[in-house]
């Protein structure tokens, strides 16, 4: 193997698995050390940088960096499950603790005559004023509710998420001078574009929920729902109330979100039921968990076949019960187990089976293509369409995803508008900006608290059942106090604060072999990486995470360290009699819009 370059940004990112999962790239570790020592203002603005609604996301994210966790793979002999740590629910403390943070919000520059409309004020159209006003760039935002947040205010419950936290963190974003056009729907693509924007972002969601026609849908209509649009019913309060028995069709986190709702306004026989087996549910893990906490059933392998009624009235469902075929390439297929017909009497039923873009305001000929699908055509990683000057983002660009995917498009699609808007290339992505430096204090000691802890995961409080289901507006989890959240912190293992060595210094006395409590370290005879993993001291299986390769050492063996199991704890630095190891903590700064973002700066440097 060629040794490891560490010149390359990506090289020390992909360690730090957490932020590698990131859509946004968020510096995990570095927000929660701040969280242990208790600065929690600084937390949450190492946040806000990046993945702009802690607040928010601390309470409802889908959590893509707490599976890539470290904590999760290198635990032994702690519990049957070892778990992550918490790194959502800590973001959540740093928000919850927090100061006043006016006075960091981002100064705003002179104009620079630039207009730009954001269609929608959801989680990406907000990102992309968030990042696009501070420049100087004249941004309006259309929105078709009274306030901004799009589905973060309509399709997530209030006993999930307070509105106040919609208010506080959408309100940063407008105060920085967005002009925000609340109760104007755009219903025409062309009309907007008349008006003289030198760029469009399209950032409207996919606002269409998908309709089960199935025999007795139109008779007994008045009793199905369909999920997105009750849950945005339920948030304006247009719907208080629900019938005693209901079903929920679909395995997502929104069929997840109904069954709680409807249990909070009244339903006091719900039940989930769904095509799939309970692990193919594209639910949450969380989610799934939360709700049969709350005595909710699913039920698995059940494909509906028509809904029932009586004189116009919805009376139940029925359903052909299935099982999973597999063939030799590992594809699905649902089997009629020939079992009877189940039928679940219900008052109500939500449909929560999928989403789906619906651009009804966008004529054909405006010149924006779109694919078989419905979706835009976009550029890769640019966001553009095959209009120039339009933009899309969020889940109208690719589909249902989740809030911080929407934030990451956002981030993207403002460098796009920023460098096209300037004259440069939008394929052009400017790479990230980071830094190593080494965290020693002494000979044998760190900035940075190294002791590694034994704790299990903390679990977060919950309001308790009376109260918490009595109202839709109880919010269900308490959040960590201080105390628990430093505990909590302390089980991160400081994934960024990277191990360097340096072969020169080196004198091949394999002390930090012996120490190493994970047994990632190995000196051997090079080869090709497949067998090179098989001759560590401790076999590296795990492909997706690279090793780190010395160069030629005197002997002519080299270094090779698992980064899939290091623990970050320092110990090969402290035993090391020449220094040859060394911790260095790694910080990324992705590419934001602005000056840093464009190849004119590149210009100027070389001039200067």
């Amino acid at each position: 193997m060629q040794a490891t370059n560490l010149g390359n940004p990506a090289y020390f990112h992909k360690v730090v698995d957490c932020q590698w999962a990131c859509p946004a790239h968020t510096p995990v570790p570095e927000y929660i050390r701040l969280i242990g020592q208790g600065r929690y203002t600084d937390a949450y603005m190492i946040n806000w940088v990046s993945n702009v609604f802690p607040g928010i996301l601390g309470r409802t994210c889908d959590r893509p960096c707490e599976p890539a966790c470290r904590r999760g793979r290198v635990e032994e002999n702690n519990g049957e499950k070892p778990e992550p740590v918490a790194i959502c629910r800590l973001k959540r403390v740093a928000a919850d603790n927090k100061d006043s943070v006016l006075a960091r919000m981002p100064q705003v520059a002179p104009s620079n005559g630039k207009r730009i409309a954001c269609v929608g004020a959801g989680p990406a159209s907000l990102t992309v004023a968030r990042d696009l006003v501070p420049l100087g760039y004249e941004v309006t935002v259309f929105e078709g509710e009274a306030k901004a947040g799009g589905f973060m205010r309509t399709q997530i419950p209030h006993f999930r998420l307070p509105e106040s936290v919609i208010d506080e963190e959408t309100g940063y974003i407008l105060d920085l001078g967005v002009k925000f056009k609340n109760n104007q729907r755009v219903d025409s693509m062309k009309e907007l574009m008349t008006q003289g924007y030198d760029a469009v972002f399209v950032g409207c969601g996919a606002p269409r929920g998908r309709v089960l026609d199935l025999p007795g849908h139109k008779q007994a209509e008045a009793g199905i729902h369909i999920g997105i649009d009750w849950l945005a019913s339920v948030s304006f309060g247009h719907v208080t109330s629900v019938g005693p028995r209901v079903i929920v069709l679909g395995g997502g986190n929104t069929a997840m979100d109904c069954c709680r709702s409807a249990r909070r306004l009244g339903g006091s026989d719900v039940k989930v039921i769904v095509r799939s087996g309970f692990e193919e549910m594209k639910a949450s893990p969380w989610e799934k968990e939360d709700a049969q906490h709350e005595g909710i059933p699913i039920i698995n392998f059940h494909v509906p076949k028509s809904f029932n009624h009586k004189d116009g009235k919805l009376t139940g469902m029925t359903f052909e019960v299935v099982s999973a075929v597999y063939d030799d390439k590992g594809r699905r297929t649902l089997v009629p187990t020939g079992e009877p017909d189940v039928v679940f009497e219900c008052d109500t039923v939500l449909v929560a089976v999928g989403q789906e873009n619906a651009f009804p305001w966008i004529e054909r000929d405006t010149g924006i293509e779109f694919d078989k699908w419905g979706l835009p055509v976009l550029g890769k990683d640019t966001f553009q369409s095959s209009v120039p000057r339009v933009f899309f983002g969020g889940d109208a660009a690719y589909g249902p995803k989740n809030i911080i995917t929407a934030v990451a498009h956002g981030h993207e699609a403002a460098v796009s508008i920023d460098r096209f808007l300037n004259g440069e290339a939008v394929e052009v992505r400017p790479a990230p900006r980071t830094n190593l430096m080494s965290q020693k204090m002494g000979i044998h000691e760190w900035s940075y608290h190294n002791d590694v802890s034994v704790d299990k995961r903390f679990v977060v409080p919950w309001a308790k059942a009376e109260v918490a289901l009595a109202s839709i507006r109880v919010e269900v989890e308490l959040g960590f106090d201080a105390a628990t959240a430093f505990k909590e912190a302390s089980r991160c293992l400081n994934c960024d604060v990277q191990t360097v060595f340096n072969r020169d210094t080196c004198i091949e006395c394999d002390a930090c072999v012996d120490i190493c409590p994970m047994d990632c370290i190995t000196f051997t005879s090079n080869g090709e990486e497949a067998d090179l993993r098989t001759r560590l001291k401790a076999p590296a299986h795990h492909t997706a995470q690279d090793l780190y390769v010395s160069s030629e050492l005197k002997t002519g063996r080299v270094m090779v360290k698992d980064e899939d199991v290091c623990l970050h704890c320092g110990l090969c630095a402290e035993r090391c009699p020449t220094g040859a190891w060394d911790m260095q903590k790694f910080l990324l700064n992705t590419t934001q819009a602005g000056p840093g973002c464009r190849d004119s700066r590149k210009v100027q440097t070389e001039a200067a």
